[in-house]
């Protein structure tokens, strides 16, 4: 059977709704003459819609089959029964036999029992669930997949009506916390530091569809091969002006973008959807319902950012149907000085539709900091939130919201007192990042004359400029696994060639540790398969991961030997649990070395090769790494977690083991023993060094290199100038024979005797 004969039912229950829906009559009358067309034409004894109400309530507003008395008296919650299941996981359902499933819950004043199979689809309308129309016969009955489509497609056009406002006239107020004029704290993750504070733009991104329903297929598919055309002409033009801005990586996510706006099998499934009777504007926000039901279901988190480019897309599609990205700009002109934008998740397209210049902050209720959306906000200077729950729908247009990013909370309407004291926390806030961008040349040298290096942490081309901007000594770690992480492949040797000569030529001399792919754990890459792990923190991931796929490790170490030309390079294997391993990993180094060097090509000043200091058992080997590692570094945040086998994702454990503990500061101590005993240069590159009361104990017990974010080198510098060494030695060192759960307050004592800025 053709695709046009397959739907030529579809397309005459279409038009018969059509006309139902423009006839005259109330909407309860339209409601409960379209479920008889719909029992009729789908050949089924019940034909149910629920209209989702306020306290996600699903009532029964029409029916055809049950008992008639049960129409505004037959209440669900969502998730109760297997109505309530489909509006709770927006899926559809079809049971041959429902009575018998473990969902099932019977209302006697339907009737229902009567019935036993049922099929019933989700009401859709801009990723919301309006209500949910079910079909019920009495015998058992196997629906069939080109059935529920039909259903999916009819459930569209009743979510017009009911999206319309017009059948639920009165609707009852939810009592949801934080809405009318209640001030809301909500916690969030921060993806890009900063603060911010302004009026709440809400992110719901919505063209007027119009027709749902087509008059002439072939019109259609004309329409939308011809909106296609001119997104992705649209596209184009947005990668080459991201272009000539300047490379980096976000750059990289646009083309990609691009790439993904090209999908075979994305345009395939709107075009099937035109065949079922839709207009161009109506199948593609049948796909795009189909994608946000399919994003409820998904963990992983590149096939969540791969499915929400495609909504991405279907939203600039529409625009194009609707007659082009000028319908979003004057959506966008009432864009008020101080925006701050809220939403569920966005594109990095979307993001860059609005002027720049009047953005103040973006607040997400999903996000990542390696989502693309953080990281075109990251070059964009934007402060970011994440994880924010439910920020959609506890914030009104225009409310004034306060974006803390550096402390990860957000403030909802707030009170009059509180913007003013924030007020001033945003200036002093910027008086300071003055105050230390204007002391970024003033040597990191100690009141008794001890120089420390401040180093800088980075993963992405855009942190480059902080590199002189903070006035760090160099990059103390190179995280190049992130750049990996927004690509959809691996990339070759030229193209990693091409990112760390790039990195090497902004970093103009400073010293770059790059240290190779700390992948697996919580870093997955999307084209790179491994197994589910209980515990992937533990498991294969980095340096055991190069072991086992030595190819990987020697792609990335040539293409960062050639990146270095003539120039010295530093590399750094992480996760080392033994020296075997560290042995192995050099062996690899050496052998691509000596490669480069009987091919003739330029050779690196010098090659300096050095570990990650995260497993404790490393520890009792320092010693034994004399005269074959050149560095080590401390990488505290996964040093604490095994230290303590205590989850640094696990929210129930978060705060419960300080790192300024005796405990952990005897260990480090023993670290900068050993390595001083060895002569291995000791650096610590993890969230200790960026914290100044942490950073001060770090320098008590020994160290003298420390890399951390960028803004947090200000804040180190100050307090390394205004610190006494030999007196912070003597006083750290008394503290590790102390007991007690945490040191911390007795150090912030230390620095409010002695002067030291924290």
């Amino acid at each position: 059977m053709g695709v046009t004969a397959k739907w030529a039912g579809s397309r005459l229950l279409l038009r018969r709704l059509r006309d139902v829906m423009a006839g005259g009559g109330t909407p309860q009358e339209r409601l409960d003459r379209i479920a008889k067309l719909i029992a009729r034409d789908m050949v089924a004894e019940v034909c149910s819609i629920y209209v989702r109400r306020a306290g996600d309530v699903l009532e029964l507003f029409a029916t055809e089959g049950l008992k008639p008395e049960a129409v505004h008296a037959t209440r669900l919650r969502v998730g109760e029964g297997i109505v309530g299941d489909i509006a709770a996981h927006s899926r559809p359902t079809a049971l041959a036999d429902a009575q018998s499933h473990p969902n099932f819950a019977y209302r006697p004043e339907t009737g229902e029992e009567a019935y036993k199979s049922l099929m019933g689809v989700p009401i859709l309308r801009g990723g919301r669930v309006l209500g949910v129309l079910a079909v019920q016969n009495r015998t058992s009955r196997a629906y069939t997949d080109e059935e529920v489509e039909v259903m999916e497609t009819i459930a569209m056009v009743v979510a017009e009506l009911v999206a319309s406002g017009e059948v639920v006239q009165r609707r009852e107020q939810a009592p949801a916390d934080g809405i009318a004029m209640t001030p809301l704290r909500l916690d969030a993750v921060k993806l890009n530091a900063g603060l911010a504070m302004g009026r709440a733009v809400l992110h719901r991104p919505y063209v007027p569809v119009g027709r749902l329903i087509a008059e002439d297929e072939a019109q259609e598919q004309e329409r939308l091969a011809e909106a296609l055309s001119a997104m992705h002409r649209s596209l184009d033009d947005m990668v080459d002006q991201a272009d000539v801005d300047g490379a980096g990586d976000h750059v990289d996510i646009l083309k990609t973008y691009r790439m993904i706006a090209q999908d075979r099998g994305w345009i395939r499934r709107i075009g099937e959807a035109i065949s079922t009777g839709l207009t161009a504007e109506g199948a593609v926000v049948r796909v795009q319902d189909e994608t946000r039901a399919r994003m409820k279901d998904v963990e992983d988190s590149y096939l969540r950012e791969r499915l929400l480019d495609l909504e991405d897309l279907a939203y600039r599609l529409l625009q194009h149907l609707a007659g082009g990205p000028e319908q979003m700009a004057a959506a966008q002109g009432d864009l008020p000085e101080d925006a701050i934008l809220v939403a569920r998740n966005m594109g990095p397209a979307e993001l860059l539709d609005y002027d720049r210049a009047r953005l103040r902050g973006l607040v997400l209720e999903e996000g990542s900091a390696t989502s693309h959306v953080a990281i075109v906000a990251r070059a964009l200077e934007i402060p970011v939130l994440g994880r924010v729950k439910n920020i959609v729908d506890r914030v009104e247009a225009f409310d004034r919201i306060i974006v803390d990013a550096n402390n990860g909370v957000c403030f909802v309407r707030p009170g009059e007192d509180f913007r003013a004291a924030f007020e001033t926390s945003m200036r002093t806030f910027q008086e300071k990042r003055e105050a230390y961008r204007r002391e970024r040349d003033l040597p990191s040298v100690s009141r008794d004359g001890v120089a420390l290096e401040l180093m800088m942490n980075a993963g992405l081309l855009i942190d480059m400029p902080h590199l002189h901007e903070s006035g760090a000594c160099g990059i103390g770690l190179y995280r190049t696994e992130v750049p990996f992480m927004v690509r959809s492949d691996f990339p070759d040797v030229d193209t990693q060639t091409d990112l760390y000569a790039r990195i090497l030529d902004q970093a103009d001399g400073k010293e770059v540790v790059f240290r190779t792919l700390d992948i697996g754990g919580d870093k997955v890459l999307p084209y790179f398969q491994s197994s589910d792990e209980e515990n992937p923190a533990m498991g294969w991931r980095a340096i055991r991961i190069a072991m086992d796929r030595p190819g990987l490790l020697r792609t990335q170490l040539r293409a960062m030997l050639r990146a270095a030309g003539e120039r010295p390079i530093s590399i750094m294997f992480p996760m080392v649990a033994d020296l075997t391993e560290f042995e192995y990993a050099r062996r690899l180094l050496m052998k691509e070395l000596r490669r480069a060097e009987e091919r003739g090509g330029p050779a690196p000043g010098r090659v300096k090769v050095g570990a990650m200091l995260e497993v404790p058992s490393l520890a009792f080997q320092i010693r034994a790494m004399a005269g074959r590692a050149d560095f080590l570094s401390v990488g505290s945040n996964d040093l604490m977690q095994f230290l303590f086998a205590s989850d640094r994702g696990n929210p129930r454990l978060d705060g419960r083991y300080d790192p300024l503990s005796p405990p952990a500061l005897a260990f480090l101590a023993h670290v900068v023993r050993e390595a001083d005993a060895a002569r291995i240069p000791l650096s610590v590159c993890g969230e200790m060094a960026g914290d100044p009361i942490q950073a001060m104990a770090l320098i008590g017990l020994g160290l003298r290199r420390l890399s951390m974010a960028p803004a947090a080198i200000g804040p180190v510098r100050t307090m390394v100038r205004s610190l006494h060494v030999a007196a912070t030695g003597a006083f750290t060192e008394s503290l590790l024979d102390a007991r007690g759960h945490s040191l911390r307050a007795r150090l912030a004592g230390f620095a409010r005797d002695h002067g030291v800025v924290l």
